[in-house]
């Protein structure tokens, strides 16, 4: 990855700041997004301070102006795109017979549509440099989450646009990376929308005892490296997977459980 021009949109914490370092620190040049001014300076210091050459570009990646800007800024400085990392997300928590369905957008816009534009324009020069498109999918992107339906939805409608750019991209030399890491600590759950979007403000899970993101992030570079097509994380996420393939019914109620454990669960006991 060496001179790589690299894009991570939502990079300034968790998975997205995590792939800036380790590929900033095998030699690519990065070009980092976030919404905030404030927190996308801090992560473009902390980048440089490594010794990583870094362009930090305030963008929205809901906003199909934003990415369309993204390309060509990274354009002007680099002259090229080798790798792209579909990263920025967020995520909610509500049922959804209570949820607001403009929180049901948001989620779309971010995590579907966000790496929909960004793909699209990147795509000519990724397709002249042979290069990577990245999307960071989820375990919920294989199985269904309850109390996680914009998230899941979005998710699984990541995973079949990269299918379909994968299958189309055969010709082209283009590889492209399903990545679904299982939970991971981040501040995603922090971030996230309840009911009516408010952001749910604290995790509801024990992040000390999930994968880091920068153990994350070492599996993504490796798979780039090695031009994977899927990335399925941690030991939970790929029994989820299987067993979902398996036995779909009896993991209904398996997951049902798990995630009416949580700390103030909207779900009802079974």
């Amino acid at each position: 990855m060496k001179d790589k021009v690299v894009i991570i949109t939502g990079a300034t914490s968790g998975i997205g700041k995590a792939c800036a370092e380790v590929f900033g620190k095998h030699g690519s040049k990065v070009v980092i997004t976030g919404r905030k001014k404030e927190a996308l300076d801090t992560a473009k210091a902390d980048l440089q301070a490594l010794g990583i050459e870094v362009l930090a570009l305030q963008a929205d990646v809901s906003k199909e102006s934003d990415n369309k800007y993204l390309v060509s800024e990274t354009l002007k400085k680099f002259g090229k795109i080798d790798v792209l990392i579909n990263n920025a997300g967020i995520s909610m928590r509500a049922l959804f017979e209570d949820l607001d369905l403009k929180v049901m957008h948001q989620v779309m816009d971010i995590n579907f549509y966000g790496a929909v534009y960004a793909t699209k324009y990147a795509l000519p020069h990724l397709i002249a440099s042979k290069g990577s498109v990245v999307g960071v999918s989820s375990i919920a992107g294989f199985r269904g989450l309850p109390a996680r339906a914009g998230y899941s939805a979005s998710k699984f409608a990541l995973q079949g646009f990269l299918e379909v750019l994968r299958t189309e991209m055969l010709p082209k030399g283009v590889h492209v990376l399903t990545a679904a890491p299982g939970f991971t600590a981040s501040n995603i759950r922090v971030t996230a929308l309840t009911k009516d979007g408010t952001a749910q403000a604290e995790s509801p899970r024990d992040e000390q005892k999930m994968m880091s993101a920068e153990e994350c992030a070492s599996h993504i570079y490796k798979a780039v490296v090695k031009r994977k097509k899927f990335l399925i994380l941690t030991t939970q996420g790929k029994l989820t997977v299987l067993l979902n393939k398996l036995f779909p019914s009896f993991m209904d109620k398996i997951v049902y459980k798990a995630m009416a454990k949580e700390p103030d669960s909207p779900l009802p006991p079974l």
